[in-house]
Parts: structure tokens; C-alpha cells; sequence
């Protein structure tokens, strides 16, 4: 153990001290800092922009009011998501390969290993894109594939889950003052397999269909449980200690997206339940339709969690708006759309379910909203690399 732990404190001074060597290059001669040196430090953070694409893209396909065109508007961003996920592998691939014992410290870096979750939630959602915009144009092979990439999904998430957590309880000791909603990132994944699931099940057979159903359940009720249980350190943070920095605070609404996706899902999944429950699953001799019996419990539990992400959803733009002056761009801007983006999914399940002509009028507004969040977020992004505030020795979340 004494050898192990010995090799990872050699192997993270190793870094600190590449880390620092560039810092000082790059103030010394910062018109000598290389494309390549720049792609050294493309960290996984940079797949919460990929989220929040993906997140608007699944939240048009579902918005309600729908007008001619908006199928397309939909489609683009989800074209715009597909090239930045391809583009982003491929410069974290490079990454690696010039660098390869950065993979391995960056899966448990303080901050940067948290957002490892961010690349499996961005493939959730692009899986979730291509029921909603691609098996409508093709053919029941489709269909199929989405069936066997679930549970592939579902097992590779699971898997992310234990072991990304065990590595950080081995290799971290992070401090509960300094605990931020991005904790619960290792089991983000998880959070969006309740949509994911409601949106892929209704074009699966009956016999497919239930086992998707009930997997989709047990999922979103341990990611569920896991984020309960950092919600309460966060919240212990908040009290015991001062707010994040300006510039940090739009990472604060991460901790609308556990309780908007779960409430999505849960909602969309007791919608389902009618048709997708066999009749007498729960062994109750008939007494009852099982499947109505579980929508209407389901759909009350989804709004019992909606209300606990908006109230989150709340404190996040008092904190943000407070600080709003002292801001300047980080990653943490595209938390503006994609944990939203699960409030406003579990929103439109609402609406859908009680048929609501004020609840979807109020889904179109915020369908609007994160539109225009995601502009200004893509715009200043592209002018944080440009001026080199990210992107840029010992400015990332790998410093």
C-alpha cells in the first residue's frame, strides 16, 4: 500500500511540477504558447458543453406549442452536439497520447476527475437525441440498436458510478467546506437514464419494453439516493462556509439538475406505466389496475421533486445575480443550460400529464430561455479561448 500510495504522489508531482514549468513559460512568452500546449490542458469539463447541447436538444424534441420548423432547430443543435462531441474526443485523445500519465490523474483530480460524469451524461443524452430525431426517418433497426445501447449505457454508468467514487474515497480528501454540487457528477450519469428511458420505451415491443421500464426505475432510484446524500453535504457547506466565488457560482445550478432529471423521469415513466405494467405485476389478483395505480403515485412523487429542484433552481440566480459583476467566463457558464435543461423536462412531463395549456405555455418560455442561454454561453466561450483566460497553462480545471 506504502508503494502504491508512493507512486501516486511521485506520479501527481510529476504533473504539479509540468503544470508550473508551462505557467511560467507562458507568462514569460505568451505569444510562445503552441496549439499543442494549449490542447495539454483540454480537460473534461469541457464535455459540460456537450451536456448542455445535448440537454437542449432533448428539451426541443419534447417542448409543447410546437410550429413549423422547430423539429429542424432541434435537429441543428443536436448536429452542432454530435461534431463538438467528435471534435472534443479527439482533442482529449491527443491529450493522452502526448501525455498518457495524465489520464490516469486526471480520473481522480480534486476537480477535473468530478467531471468525468459529464462525458457520460453528454452520451445519455445524445442516445436519448437519436430516438427523438432519428428513428422517426429510419427504419425499426433503430429501434434495436437504442434497445441493446441502454443497457450498455446502463451497465457502463453503473460501473462509473462505484468505481470513480471509490477512487476519489481512496486518492482524495476533499474538505466538506469546500464541497460543491459537482460531487454528485460521478452518478450524474445515472440521473438521466429515468428520460432517457421514458423517451426510448414507447417505440420498444411490450416484452422489450417492461424490463427497460423496471431497469429504469431501480437506476433512477440509486442515483436518486446518491445525490440525496451529497445534496446534504452541499447544503452543510452552504451553511457552515461563505458562497462560491462569482465567477464559480453558475456551477451552482448542477444541483437543479439530480431532482429536475429524477422528476422528468419518474413523471415520464408513471406515464407509461399503463401500458408498459402487465396486468397483475404486483400480484394483486386484479384488485386493481397495477399500471394506473403506479402513474398516480409516480406522477405525485415527480412533482414532490420538482418543487425541491426549483427551489435550488431559486437559490442558484439569487447567488448568481448577486455576484453577477464580478464575473468572468468559466466552464462552470454552461451549467446554465444543461442542469435546467432537466427542470424544464420534468416541467414539459407535467404539462403533458395534466394537459396543461399554462404549464406548457410556461415550458415554451423556458424552452426560449435556454436558447438564449446557450448563445451567450457558446459566444463567450469561444471568446475565453481566443483571449486565453481558458485553454491556457495553470488556467483549467487540471491546475
Amino acid at each position: 500500500m506504502r508503494v502504491g500510495k508512493a507512486k501516486d504522489d511521485g506520479q501527481r508531482r510529476r504533473v504539479d511540477v509540468e503544470l508550473a514549468h508551462e505557467r511560467e513559460k507562458a507568462e514569460d512568452n505568451p505569444n510562445g504558447v503552441t496549439v499543442k500546449q494549449r490542447i495539454s490542458h483540454f480537460t473534461w469539463p469541457w464535455f459540460s458543453a456537450t451536456m448542455a447541447t445535448g440537454g437542449l436538444a432533448s428539451v426541443i424534441s419534447q417542448t409543447p406549442n410546437r410550429f413549423t420548423g422547430l423539429q429542424t432547430i432541434g435537429k441543428i443543435f443536436f448536429i452542432v452536439d454530435l461534431i463538438m462531441f467528435v471534435t472534443f474526443n479527439i482533442m482529449i485523445g491527443i491529450r493522452f497520447f502526448r501525455h498518457p500519465h495524465k489520464l490516469v490523474s486526471s480520473l481522480h483530480h480534486p476537480v477535473e476527475g468530478l467531471f468525468f460524469g459529464a462525458y457520460w451524461v453528454s452520451v445519455g443524452l445524445i442516445l436519448s437525441c437519436c430516438q427523438s430525431y432519428g428513428v422517426p426517418n429510419t427504419g425499426p433497426w433503430l429501434v434495436s440498436a437504442l434497445r441493446v445501447l441502454y443497457w450498455m449505457y446502463c451497465v457502463t454508468v453503473s460501473l462509473v458510478a462505484v468505481f470513480q467514487y471509490y477512487v476519489l474515497f481512496k486518492k482524495e480528501r476533499l474538505n466538506v467546506m469546500n464541497a460543491m454540487p459537482a460531487w454528485i457528477f460521478p452518478v450524474y450519469p445515472l440521473l438521466v437514464i429515468g428520460p432517457l428511458a421514458s423517451n426510448l420505451i414507447p417505440s420498444q415491443s411490450q416484452p422489450n419494453a417492461y424490463p427497460m421500464w423496471v431497469g429504469a426505475v431501480m437506476l433512477q432510484g440509486l442515483a436518486w439516493t446518491v445525490a440525496i446524500m451529497m445534496y446534504s453535504i452541499y447544503t452543510q457547506r452552504l451553511m457552515g462556509s461563505e458562497l462560491p466565488s462569482p465567477s464559480t457560482r453558475p456551477g451552482m445550478f448542477v444541483s437543479v439538475g439530480p431532482a429536475g432529471y429524477t422528476a422528468a423521469g419518474i413523471i415520464g415513466l408513471a406515464t407509461l406505466a399503463p401500458s408498459v405494467v402487465p396486468p397483475n405485476a404486483f400480484n394483486t389478483d386484479g384488485a386493481f389496475p397495477d399500471g394506473d395505480v403506479v402513474k398516480v403515485f409516480g406522477v405525485l412523487a415527480g412533482i414532490f421533486v420538482l418543487l425541491f429542484s426549483f427551489w435550488f433552481f431559486c437559490i442558484s440566480t439569487v447567488s448568481v445575480i448577486a455576484g453577477v459583476k464580478q464575473m468572468s467566463f468559466t466552464l462552470n457558464w454552461w451549467a446554465f443550460i444543461f442542469p435546467n435543461a432537466g427542470l424544464t423536462l420534468a416541467v414539459i412531463q407535467l404539462g403533458s400529464t395534466f394537459k396543461s395549456p399554462g404549464i406548457n405555455g410556461f415550458c415554451s418560455f423556458l424552452t426560449v430561455m435556454l436558447v438564449i442561454l446557450w448563445l451567450i454561453t457558446a459566444v463567450a466561450n469561444v471568446i475565453a479561448v481566443v483571449r486565453g483566460t481558458i485553454l491556457w497553462p495553470g488556467k483549467d480545471e487540471d491546475s
